[in-house]
């Protein structure tokens, strides 16, 4: 099984940016998606970004369109999310997965630990 390591959270004013890395311990299937998820207190778990193991076709929730940016780097095993403009409705833990699909990524049994994101007011 690929184990993810989700990095780059920690706390930022309203308006400021993080850059998020999640790093697989082994490369992704070539037509695999990846793509990012974030859970706050006494919430369920929500789609964030994903991304295509190209990088043509990327998805965006649409709290985050405009904001968030998803890229990969398949040489280095990894996910970005580049996250502008932080509003304190984006304060969650962020994980990564992969999947064949975006539709079934939530399913997928392969979530990291997580990189804790807060955003002050």
């Amino acid at each position: 099984q690929v184990q993810l390591v989700e990095s780059g959270g920690g706390l930022v004013q309203a308006g400021g940016s993080l850059r998020l890395s999640c790093v697989a311990s082994a490369r992704t299937f070539s037509n695999y998606y990846m793509g990012w998820f974030r859970q706050a207190p006494g919430k369920e778990r929500e789609f964030v970004a994903a991304i295509s193991w190209s990088g043509v076709s990327t998805v965006y929730a649409d709290s985050v369109k405009g904001r968030f940016t998803i890229s990969r780097d398949n040489a280095r095993n990894t996910v970005y999310l580049q996250m502008n403009n932080l509003k304190p409705e984006d304060t969650a833990v962020y994980y990564c997965n992969a999947a064949r699909t975006v539709a079934t990524m939530k399913s997928s049994g392969s979530w990291g630990q997580g990189t804790q994101v807060t955003v002050s007011s």
